[in-house]
């Protein structure tokens, strides 16, 4: 396999695509989760919350570019398909994410009468994502098929992936906040954690009811055998979840990181089953990764610069959670430049708003 790079660079290629696409969907789905989450704060904790995600939001949304730009270079026909398929809710988490975006910068500088518009738009914006990821999602399980089922099970996935996006948001907020809103955080990650577990138990029950191939894959001897530890440590964490939500918060923060550790753990084994159920195939019962494949003299050529890039986006995430580790504080503009006046007054600067 190792001896001929058309076989090991096209896996090589869709690991490291699923390696951007499992990380944007912890990263970006927490701080989607507190965009969602947003209706049920007042002023005040509403800051907070942008404040806990504002280090961290443009960080976590490269891991997208550079998930959809290895499929566009390495798998240059599923690209295609893939895109033509869902070119309408690519379009709606486009646009979603820029007025996200938007929302971001402009809510924290606008007049005082504004700021609760700019805070819907921030709403909206993480509904837009949310929602047309998850229906993305369900369409892709399914075969990028359009039929009447498809698309009610790609609204389905496109609700239950918002409500686990709320629920790892909650518990990201139980890290970063105390207090009142901690409180709060609790609370919505309990109500949060049943779609979560209905949204798994929609898309593990449906991947293997579209193919025959993928039954197979699941419920043949001895397959079932070594597969049976995802389920089993799912069920685990939920349960281990639950128990740590009923506990919080505790005094001295103690165990306020044990949600968000066991929400990505989820995550990643719901990847990890259905990177498994569909693998060699990028597009579903359609196109292996193989067929797919760009020339390995163009895959060994984007390798090299993948082997440069990678590890920068590697060190600047890690260096942002490094950084802005521990409780999050307000992020304040108006106090920013009151504190600055004075500064600029006593070195005889002046200070431009």
């Amino acid at each position: 396999m190792f001896s001929d790079p058309a076989i090991w660079l096209p896996f090589v290629f869709a690991a490291l695509m699923g390696l951007s696409i499992l990380i944007y969907v912890v990263a970006d789905g927490f701080d989607l989760g507190v965009g969602v989450l947003f209706p049920f704060a007042d002023d005040d904790e509403k800051d907070l919350m942008i404040a806990s995600i504002g280090p961290f939001w443009d960080a976590n949304e490269t891991w997208l570019v550079l998930a959809i730009g290895l499929l566009l270079v390495a798998f240059p026909a599923a690209h295609g398909a893939i895109l033509t398929a869902l070119y309408l809710p690519v379009a709606v988490m486009l646009v979603g994410l820029i007025l996200r975006g938007v929302a971001f910068e402009f809510r924290a500088k606008a007049p005082a009468h504004h700021k609760t518009r700019w805070n819907w738009a921030f709403y909206t914006g993480s509904m837009m994502a949310s929602l047309s990821q998850g229906f993305m999602l369900g369409i892709y399980i399914l075969g990028l098929e359009q039929g009447w089922a498809d698309l009610g099970f790609g609204l389905l996935t496109a609700v239950f992936l918002t409500v686990g996006y709320s629920f790892i948001g909650a518990a990201w907020l139980i890290l970063k906040a105390e207090g009142a809103l901690q409180v709060k955080a609790v609370a919505w990650a309990k109500g949060g954690i049943w779609g979560l577990v209905l949204g798994l138990g929609a898309v593990s029950a449906a991947s293997p009811l579209v193919s025959t191939r993928i039954w197979d894959k699941w419920f043949s001897w001895p397959e079932l055998l070594w597969l049976a530890p995802l389920p089993l440590l799912s069920a685990a964490l939920v349960a281990g979840l639950w128990r740590a939500l009923r506990r919080l918060p505790r005094p001295g923060d103690h165990g306020a990181w044990v949600p968000f550790a066991a929400a990505t753990a989820l995550f990643v084994l719901a990847f990890l089953g259905l990177a498994y159920s569909f693998y060699p195939y990028v597009v579903p019962e359609k196109l292996t990764i193989y067929e797919s494949a760009s020339a390995p003299e163009s895959l060994m050529i984007i390798l090299v610069g993948t082997a440069v890039v990678l590890p920068m986006i590697l060190g600047y995430t890690v260096l942002s959670y490094t950084v802005f580790r521990g409780k999050a504080s307000l992020l304040n503009y108006d106090l920013m430049a009151q504190n600055a006046a004075p500064e600029a007054a006593e070195t005889g600067t002046t200070t431009e708003r």
